[in-house]
């Protein structure tokens, strides 16, 4: 594979929410939306697999998000991967790697236009050493205790992309 490559996509029917503070979904004209709130971080998990073809560099996940009704202010998103290989990691118990910020993104000034939001993960540590043809879980959560989100009002979360970096 080659920077830029397609590794999965991740949608809010996907979500299998976290026992704790999950994202809620909702729907904005018949579209299926997770909506993460602005005084309490949530969050969602996702499953995949990392295609047997990965290349072994970082991963980029690009996250697609619309404001409930704001239309200024910023949002910061974390996403962190947990490793689930085979013989590997006791799945009773989350054990995600540390956690990888996006930078602030400003929403758009027309509230129901998407924004994109970016996570970097480089290879190793920060994927929880994550290898091609391996499953993981990836968590997504919105941080607005960061003092770069200054958004009020729900993120609405569409999709999300993940590709080699």
């Amino acid at each position: 594979m080659a920077s830029g490559d397609t590794l999965a996509v991740f949608i809010p029917q996907a979500n299998e929410p976290p026992s704790s503070n999950p994202a809620t979904f909702d729907s904005r004209n018949r579209i299926l939306v997770l909506d993460f709130y602005t005084t309490t971080s949530e969050s969602a998990i996702f499953r995949g697999v990392l295609p047997a073809n990965y290349a072994g560099g970082g991963l980029t996940l690009d996250i697609y998000w619309m404001a409930t009704s704001a239309t200024t202010g910023d949002v910061v998103w974390g996403g962190s991967i947990e490793r689930a290989q085979s013989g590997g990691t006791d799945q009773d118990s989350d054990s995600f790697a540390t956690e990888q910020l996006s930078t602030a993104v400003t929403t758009n000034g027309t509230s129901g236009i998407k924004n994109k939001s970016t996570i970097t993960f480089s290879s190793g540590a920060n994927m929880d050493s994550l290898a091609a043809g391996e499953p993981f879980r990836l968590k997504i959560a919105r941080k607005p205790a960061d003092a770069g989100d200054t958004m009020t009002g729900d993120a609405e979360f569409t999709e999300a992309h993940l590709k080699e970096t």
